[in-house]
């Protein structure tokens, strides 16, 4: 009996692991919602205060113990900011977004 292990070939092991365009939500622009758990391909880095993300950790615990879902700070973070963009793109320099930037 052969003790020679088979391995997968070339092909699988390098196979491309991209997410299919057909995966991707039909509108992920659309204002209002967010990408929830998909592949993204942009990063973006933030710095915030100890107080930040203090208060970013306390909504995600208490979303988490409320919703009974697990929910993470990026998707955190892209739901807020489509929320904000949505607001921004309704009304403008109205919006609780610009507010707040002019007031800074």
């Amino acid at each position: 009996m052969p003790r020679r292990v088979s391995l997968p070939g070339a092909d699988e092991l390098f196979r491309s692991t991209a997410t299919p365009k057909t995966l991707v939500p039909a509108n992920p622009e659309e204002p209002g919602s967010s990408s929830g758990r998909v592949r993204h391909d942009e990063k973006i880095t933030i710095y915030v205060t100890a107080t930040e993300l203090l208060a970013v950790e306390q909504a995600r615990l208490k979303l988490r113990s409320e919703l009974g879902k697990n929910v993470d700070r990026g998707r955190m973070v892209r739901a807020v900011l489509a929320l904000a963009l949505a607001d921004l793109d309704e009304h403008g320099m109205d919006s609780a977004l610009a507010q707040r930037l002019r007031d800074q």
